[in-house]
């Protein structure tokens, strides 16, 4: 989240929050939508043209399809008993002819932007390995911001229409509101229209506790990326832009560093998104939960960017294990292989398709297509492998459940998070690996080489702590503490101090100013 976004956040929140009290209740969301657009359109300029063609496509393709769902209850009404299943059927293919559009519409500008100059790359290359001496020039242009996360917006109402788990809205104001947020056009979460529509289009007035409880998130999501991320970004550049010169230990703390970056990064983001959302009433999903207090990968990417998993989810791997030729493939391996693996086989075909795209949502390289294969081999490990644990720790009397047991279980969890963010960040999937090897080859300890990284012991100080009381918020979140309300129900003094020693750390301990260059929006461009 650059600057220009924090500050939008910060001042110029409370006077929208001023204006949009002050004006009926009908005109509140028209000012929302006026207010996203208008931000959409300083940043991306007349790329707000593909949010709209967006905006237009869903709407009006979800209109069709309720459409066709009311002929064909029309005409199964004077239907014979014999060919009701036979109108099903034909309405089905018209709606799945009419979603179809809709995907194209959408994924073709996705493509376009994202993809085109990877895979124009690759064709030529392929066919220049047959001999056809081909020059592919890339083409150069800026995608609208938050492209891929509005655009799996967008897919997700078309099929949800489709689905019948929400009914087409005759109003494109409220769908284009819906789809345009300012808050979460840049980086998500990716909300569904049942989550957040109603609650954006209802116009309800903006209370003192929304506005101090939104900001009370926002303050924490400065915390992380002020104190924290700004102050990682230095080290974490110079170390993976010459890893070459440093020990082993230095590039692990360069690859550490990076995935607290991320996260600190990313999760402060949806802390200000949240919360923004929460001064105007409107409950935008969590989208991390605590992801280092995982006990294996598999629960770690049902705690991280959790909007995405869902999608991916639902309109993915549902899909593909529930198809004809997905449940096929079970029973025939079920009988193989017996009920405890034989379902693993079709599910793990539906969990490939998964991460090759997550892999490909996050960039068109070949890092984030290994990175999706290692998160989805660590993945199949985990279920091929834990039947085996439970009968090990059975026989060894462990108890799963145990602190020990569940600490170890974390720090391995970790550990391979490591791993998959190192080659996320890696120019290349080689230099990955180079960087990998020089772990555990180049084992050094240097009090001089690490305060050359780019931070010195103050820094190092400062992120400590922060981390220290990030990890206390996570330890009470965990144990289902409301560390807000608890806070609300202190004295105005006690409340406000709080409140003033937060922003004074962000004040005197945030790394900005000369010196620092500020981590730019990083799922942004994804």
């Amino acid at each position: 989240m650059s600057y220009f976004n924090l500050g939008v956040s910060f001042a110029f929140v409370p006077l929208l929050a001023g204006v949009y009290n002050l004006i009926p209740k009908k005109a509140r969301p028209v000012l929302l939508l006026i207010s996203s657009l208008g931000f959409f359109f300083v940043i991306s300029r007349f790329l707000i043209a593909f949010l709209l063609l967006s905006v237009v496509s869903i709407y009006l393709i979800a209109l069709k399809l309720s459409a066709l769902d009311g002929k064909r209850d029309e005409v199964l009404k004077t239907a014979e008993k014999g060919g009701k299943k036979e109108i099903k059927e034909k309405y089905k293919k018209y709606k799945r002819l009419w979603v179809a559009l809709g995907v194209a519409i959408n994924v073709s500008c996705l493509v376009a932007f994202k993809y085109l100059n990877f895979f124009g790359m690759n064709i030529y290359g392929l066919l220049n390995v047959f001999g056809a001496d081909l020059e592919f020039k890339p083409f150069t242009f800026a995608a609208p911001i938050g492209i891929s996360f509005y655009t799996l917006q967008a897919l997700a109402y078309i099929l949800d229409v489709y689905n019948g788990r929400v009914k087409a809205d005759k109003n494109i104001l409220k769908v284009a509101l819906f789809l345009s947020f300012f808050p979460q056009i840049m980086e998500g979460p990716i909300v569904r229209y049942g989550d957040t529509a109603g609650a954006l289009y209802a116009g309800e007035r903006v209370t003192y506790r929304n506005f101090c409880f939104g900001y009370q998130r926002i303050l924490y999501g400065f915390l992380k990326k002020f104190i924290i991320a700004d102050r990682l970004n230095y080290l974490v550049n110079n170390v993976f832009d010459n890893y070459t010169r440093f020990s082993g230990t230095a590039v692990a703390i360069g690859v550490i560093g990076y995935t607290v970056m991320l996260y600190t990064e990313f999760s402060g983001t949806m802390d200000v998104v949240i919360g923004i959302g929460e001064v105007f009433g409107i409950k935008i999903p969590e989208n991390f939960r605590q992801p280092f207090f995982s006990k294996n990968i598999s629960e770690f990417w049902m705690r991280w960017h959790i909007s995405l998993g869902l999608w991916f989810k639902d309109f993915i791997f549902y899909p593909v294990s529930l198809s004809k030729m997905g449940k096929k493939i079970t029973s025939v391996m079920r009988k193989k292989l017996g009920n405890q693996y034989g379902p693993l086989v079709g599910g793990s075909i539906a969990l490939a398709a998964v991460w090759f795209l997550n892999g490909l949502w996050h960039g068109a390289g070949y890092t984030f297509l290994f990175y999706g294969l290692y998160q989805f081999i660590m993945i199949l490990s985990g279920n091929l492998f834990e039947p085996l644990v439970k009968k090990i720790c059975a026989v060894l009397h462990i108890n799963r459940e145990n602190i020990v047991y569940r600490v170890f279980q974390s720090v391995k969890m970790t550990l391979l998070v490591f791993v998959g963010e190192l080659f996320f960040y890696a120019k290349t999937v080689p230099q990955g690996f180079k960087m990998l090897g020089r772990i555990f080859t180049s084992v050094k300890f240097s009090g001089k080489e690490i305060l050359s990284l780019g931070m010195d012991k103050n820094d190092y100080l400062i992120v400590f702590i922060a981390l220290v009381f990030i990890f206390v918020v996570g330890i009470l979140k965990e144990k289902n503490i409301n560390i807000r309300e608890e806070i609300s129900k202190k004295n105005i003094a006690v409340r406000w101090l709080i409140y003033y020693i937060l922003i004074l750390s962000i004040i005197l301990f945030g790394a900005y100013g000369p010196g620092y260059v500020p981590v730019e929006p990083i799922y942004a461009d994804f």
